[in-house]
C-alpha cells in the first residue's frame, strides 16, 4: 500500500501530462495536477499511518517550490529539476545517515533480516549513493537532451529503476554466505 502512495504524484503527473488536450500546457497542467496529488498523498499517508512520511513532506516542499515557479513563471525547467534534487536529496541523506546514527541507512534497515559484515553495509550504502547521484544526473541529461515528452516518460520509469536496483541487490546479497538471519545458534 505504501508503494502505491509513494508512486501517486508520478503517476497523476504520467496521465495529466498525457491526457490534457493542448500539448503546449501539458507540462503545466500536469505540474499543477502533481501539486494536488502531493497533497494528497501527505493527507492520505497522514491518516493511514498515523504519522507524516518525512520523504513526501520533503518531496511536497520540492513540488511546491519548484512546481509553483514553473507555474509563475511558465518555464518547465523548474519541475523538471525535481527528480533530480529528490534523488541528490537522497545521497545526502545515505552519506550523512551513517554518521548520524551510527550505521548506515541500508543497514539500519535491513539487519534484522540479513546478517553482513561491516564493510558489505559500507558497499551497500556507497552502491545506494552512487545510483541516486546517477540517477540525477541521468534526469538532467534527459531533461535538457530529449523532447519533454521523452522526459515525461523517463520520470515514469525511475521509481521502476529503482525497483531493478533493489532486486539486483537483493540478489547480490542473497548469494552471500550466512546472509540470511536465522534463528538458530551456529553449531561447534
Amino acid at each position: 500500500m505504501k508503494f502505491v502512495i509513494d508512486l501517486f504524484p508520478i503517476v497523476v503527473f504520467f496521465l495529466a501530462y498525457y491526457l490534457y488536450p493542448d500539448r503546449a500546457e501539458a507540462i503545466y497542467f500536469a505540474t499543477l495536477m502533481t501539486i494536488g496529488a502531493a497533497v494528497l498523498q501527505v493527507i492520505v499517508s497522514r491518516w493511514l499511518f498515523k504519522r507524516f512520511d518525512k520523504m513526501h513532506l520533503a518531496t511536497l516542499a520540492l513540488i511546491l517550490m519548484l512546481g509553483g515557479l514553473t507555474l509563475l513563471l511558465r518555464d518547465k525547467g523548474f519541475i523538471q529539476w525535481k527528480p533530480t534534487l529528490v534523488s541528490w536529496l537522497f545521497v545526502g541523506v545515505f552519506l550523512v545517515s551513517r554518521y548520524t546514527r551510527g550505521h548506515s541507512l541500508p543497514r539500519r534497515f535491513m539487519q534484522q533480516a540479513i546478517r553482513l559484515p561491516d564493510r558489505v553495509w559500507e558497499h551497500l550504502n556507497l552502491a545506494w549513493v552512487l545510483f541516486f547521484a546517477a540517477n540525477g544526473a541521468a534526469n538532467l541529461y534527459v531533461a535538457y537532451s530529449f523532447s519533454e515528452a521523452t522526459w515525461v516518460n523517463f520520470k515514469l520509469a525511475m521509481p521502476l529503476l529503482s525497483l531493478v536496483f533493489v532486486v539486483a541487490q537483493v540478489i547480490v546479497i542473497a548469494r552471500m554466505p550466512g546472509a540470511l538471519q536465522t534463528d538458530k545458534k551456529p553449531e561447534p
